[in-house]
């Protein structure tokens, strides 16, 4: 592909096509875009659109956007495969020639894009293969143009701010120091040369904006920078730093005072920063900090006092009250706290009127209840000052126990007696007691359970029936929603604490919550008795078993129904999860719901079909499909033709119509359609009609895809293998297999269908494909070993020695090279056995390598005959030794779900609970490996007498000694 005007002109028609609203006109532009974005020159090109300024600006953002989305895609393709790089190295080289540059001098709307294409780039080549990266950038902070200032910061922000959460390594410590000797000494250059612009231009508030937005980007850049450890020049010049920041929390510009109430300006960004770079500071590097606390507990309560409660400020106050809470926690600035005046301060100045609902909470409350919620209980990133105010209450209630018991105690009374006075005017006066007692009671828990442990001086369950009942049993369940939520939250977050008594008492009032108008009221509701469901007892047990959830289930069921037919719950994944967990914990119980319930939710699958917006709730409709065809079809196997009769059109749309955020739930829901036949000795005519697109290579090609279609075609193969034969499709099996094995990623699901092929296809054809099969092993072998790769090999030998024979693989490894078997042994099973992590794929290389021992002649040889006792030796630190942890995925995990932020728009993976295979256990008539060892060792040691004590004079006398106690354990002797 050349880069010409004509093609540039082309190339602009295209992506203006793919900003139509018309699906069929967007959707073969992207088909086109993505068939010729591996070509030479596409990157290039695209670059070269970007940067046309008489081009269309939606074009170019459109292109921007494209090449962002093209480096997320392929940039670091090749390294999850050892398949060929789909960049050219020449394009790879122009990019990060042009990219910076281009970057710089382009509109912000382009800026923005261009800047995360170099970090993402950045995240794979910097340093070590664009070393020149940091240097290009910092030249341009003497250009004196802040605008080139500002897109050298936001890029380096990008690229930074992953030191903040990367694991500690030596690598990553090179890169900081790379990184700091150049970037340290002129960061703070800019930091001092910046601050003073805000003097000599403190009459422009247009330039002033400019420049307090490098300010805070600097600040950003900083707390990257000192994330992992404190840097020998920012010790240095603490002085300066500390002295800016202090004055950055100080300034007051009136000119950048924004008039709006809830958009943060510059000003509030640049001290949420500072905040947030002395928190760090606090926390980290407390002796270094030392000198500057007190000053800085000084400026930030100033700060907190004089902060209105205007929604702009709420990340700023999040960010100060966090520096606070840190400060409370240490041991030596305690006695700043210790004053129970200054308690008291904190408590009416800042905690309490923080706990408090706003307007602007309620109007969240009311007009978009999701982001409530999102920010209540799902503990977004997003700065609350209510959670923030709660953090501090709550390391405040650890440290000062007694003292804060008392000014709480007294504020809580005043709260509850103002409630009592007038409910209907003063419902928010005991919301914010809620608030409190939740955060003054927590001392810890977990997403699972709940808050677990708690002070033992505030009486929970005594709270809870004073307080909490009494709000869920008001006859009216639409008045004082809020509080209705505080309330349910409170039952919700404390279910470890109260018991099961207290919460059968409260689990009718929940249900009877779910039909409230309050999106907010009726998630809760739901939410809460899903958490409520899985909570188990000391012996595991489920605490409320279909048998006390029998009075309510009707009520349960058809409330969680009638919920999803609500404004604005329509697609509600709190409920939708209520209704797996309700299906879940009734199993055979919810059959009389079935008739009822199946319909509705084949309706709802195929509305949301249409436009697959809310990824939780999608997975929770499949989840809950999956339960109740296993439900139905155990109690009756031929109800599965029933599910494919209603299911199979909407499979078939959503197939046909490419949807692919619902692709790997289909292939999961046919699989498990499929497995449900197992037995039945047919496949019938629809699956057959839909298998050869199941070995479409735009199929494999997609991440998300590759599990659940390997279980399907795993499927047919059981089922179905006569007729797979017969249509002459292995070679595409193979084909698959092949692709497979040549993944970092996903070599794991390439054995496993060559298992499935071993096990169930007929074993003429296969035969003849095994010398290939095997070549193929061992070529991946040689170029490209993994720990992963490593224990799959050992694993599918295992399991092809137990399946056919020692004797049998050892002569057809041979056949590829000589001598290749006793390779294999000696750097493969060997050194490496003991690092297979899971118990039961130990088990098969245990039985596997005891085959090898006893009954393969091959390894008496005289040139394998050596590794006999070695082979032994390390089969018995197999049994004694546990498994080694690998890096990555283990064997059979399934890939894709955890997503790689920068791996552009990729479906992931995501198991379904409710659709996972029945393990199987090929050894299941071996109870213990040790004893088959011994025995097997018995055996071979009868047969061999003379023989035998050779091989085994080698082996040290420990390793004698637990062979022994094996043999003693199983009863036998060895001679």
């Amino acid at each position: 592909m050349e880069v010409t005007e004509a093609n540039l002109q082309l190339l602009a028609g295209y992506l203006q096509q793919t900003l139509s609203a018309d699906p069929n006109v967007r959707r073969p532009a992207e088909k086109l875009l993505e068939s010729t974005e591996l070509q030479q020159n596409y990157p290039i090109l695209l670059l070269n659109l970007i940067d046309k300024a008489q081009m269309d600006m939606t074009t170019r953002v459109a292109g921007a956007i494209a090449f962002k989305n093209y480096i997320k895609r392929n940039w670091a393709a090749h390294l999850d495969s050892d398949g060929p790089d789909r960049i050219h190295e020449s394009d790879r080289n122009t990019i990060k020639t042009l990219i910076v540059t281009l970057m710089l001098h382009s509109p912000v709307a382009l800026q923005k894009q261009l800047s995360d294409a170099v970090s993402i780039i950045g995240k794979y080549d910097f340093p070590k293969k664009w070393p020149q990266l940091i240097d290009e950038m910092v030249e341009r902070f003497a250009s004196g143009d802040f605008n080139v200032i500002n897109g050298v910061l936001q890029t380096a922000h990008s690229l930074f701010k992953r030191y903040r959460y990367e694991f500690k390594s030596q690598a990553l410590w090179e890169e900081i120091k790379f990184v700091l000797d150049r970037m340290a000494k002129p960061l703070t250059d800019l930091l001092q040369a910046t601050m003073q612009l805000t003097k000599v231009h403190e009459n422009n508030a247009d330039a002033l904006k400019v420049i307090y937005g490098s300010l805070v980007l600097v600040n950003k850049v900083f707390f990257s920078l000192n994330s992992q450890d404190l840097p020998e020049f920012f010790e240095d010049n603490i002085n300066t730093w500390m002295g800016a920041f202090i004055q950055q929390l100080a300034a007051d510009v009136p000119s950048l005072r924004t008039a709006d109430d809830e958009d943060a300006g510059v000003l509030e960004h640049l001290r949420a920063q500072v905040c947030e770079n002395i928190c760090l500071y606090a926390k980290k590097y407390d002796e270094e900090f030392k000198p500057f606390m007190e000053q800085f507990v000084t400026a930030v309560w100033e700060l907190l006092v004089k902060t209105s409660l205007q929604t702009k400020y709420d990340s700023l106050v999040s960010h100060a009250l966090q520096f606070l809470s840190v400060v409370a926690e240490r041991q030596h600035y305690q006695s700043i706290f210790e004053n129970p005046e200054i308690l008291a301060q904190i408590c009416d100045k800042v905690v309490i009127p923080n706990l408090d609902i706003r307007p602007s909470d309620e109007e969240i409350f009311e007009d978009s209840p999701e982001e409530y919620i999102r920010r209540d209980i799902e503990g977004s990133d997003i700065d609350t000052r209510r959670r923030a105010a709660c953090d501090l209450v709550k390391t405040l209630s650890i440290n000062f126990e007694q003292k804060i018991f008392g000014i709480f105690g007294q504020y809580l009374e005043r709260l509850l007696t103002k409630y009592k006075e007038n409910p209907a005017t003063n419902w928010r006066s005991k919301d914010t007691a809620i608030y409190l007692v939740t955060s003054w009671a927590s001392r810890g828990g977990t997403q699972k359970h709940g808050i677990t442990q708690t002070s033992e001086l505030v009486p929970l369950p005594e709270f809870c029936a004073r307080q909490i009942i009494p709000e869920l049993e008001r006859p009216n369940i639409n008045e004082f929603p809020v509080l209705k939520a505080a309330a349910i939250k409170y039952v919700m977050v404390f279910r470890s604490i109260l018991g099961p008594q207290v919460l059968a008492s409260c689990l009718p009032q929940l249900i009877r919550h779910l039909p409230a108008e309050s999106s907010v009221v009726h998630s809760y509701a739901a939410c809460s008795v899903e958490k409520i469901l899985t909570m188990r007892d000391a012996s595991n047990a489920i605490v409320f078993g279909p048998q006390i959830l029998a009075p309510y289930t009707n009520e349960l069921i058809s409330g969680l129904f009638a919920t999803l037919s609500l404004p604005g719950s329509g697609e509600n994944e709190y409920v939708m999860k209520a209704i797996m967990r309700s299906f879940s914990v009734l199993q055979s119980a919810a059959m009389p719901f079935m008739g009822v319930a199946l319909p509705r939710l084949t309706e709802i699958l195929t509305q949301v079909a249409k436009n697959p917006s809310r990824p939780h709730f999608n997975h929770y409709l499949f989840e809950t499909l999956a339960l109740c065809i296993k439900i139905v079809c155990q109690a009756d196997t031929s109800a599965v033709s029933s599910f494919e009769e209603a299911l199979f059109p909407v499979f078939q749309g959503i197939l046909q119509q490419d949807i692919v955020e619902f692709m790997p739930y289909v292939f999961q829901m046919l699989s498990v359609l499929l497995e449900m036949r197992e037995g039945t000795g047919t496949i019938p005519e629809p699956y057959w009609a839909l298998f050869p697109c199941l070995l479409s290579p735009a199929l494999w090609d997609r991440t998300g895809n590759v599990t659940p279609l390997i279980r399907l075609i795993s499927a047919f193969i059981k089922q179905g293998s006569a007729q797979i034969q017969a249509l002459g499709k292995l070679s595409g099996i193979l084909g698959i297999f092949q692709k497979m094995i040549a993944s970092k990623a996903n070599d794991h699901e390439g054995f496993y269908l060559l298992q499935n092929l071993l096990s169930y296809y007929p074993p003429t054809e296969i035969q003849t494909n095994l010398r290939q099969i095997f070549g193929l092993l061992f070529q991946r072998l040689s170029l490209s070993k993994t720990p992963k790769y490593l224990s799959g090999i050992i694993i599918f030998f295992s399991f092809y020695v137990i399946k056919f024979s020692g004797s049998q693989m050892a002569q057809l490894i041979d056949e590829i090279q000589p001598n290749l078997f006793g390779m294999l042994l000696d750097r493969v099973f060997i050194t490496e056995m003991g690092k297979v992590p899971k118990e039961q794929d130990r088990k098969m290389v245990a039985v596997g390598v005891t085959k090898l021992l006893t009954e393969t002649p091959e390894i008496l040889q005289q040139q394998y005959a050596t590794f006999w006792p070695r082979l032994l030796h390390s089969l018995i630190d197999l049994f004694e030794r546990p498994p080694e942890k690998l890096m990555g995925l283990e064997i059979g995990e399934p890939a894709g779900v955890a997503e790689d932020p920068d791996a552009g728009y990729q479906v992931a993976f995501a198991q379904l609970t409710h659709a996972q295979p029945n393990q199987q256990d090929h050894l299941a008539e071996i109870k213990d490996a040790r004893q088959f060892l011994a025995t097997s060792l018995s055996k071979f040691a009868q047969a061999r007498a003379g023989e035998f004590s050779t091989l085994l004079s080698p082996l040290e006398p420990e390793y004698k000694q637990v062979l022994q106690k094996y043999c003693d354990q199983a009863g036998v002797r060895i001679a």
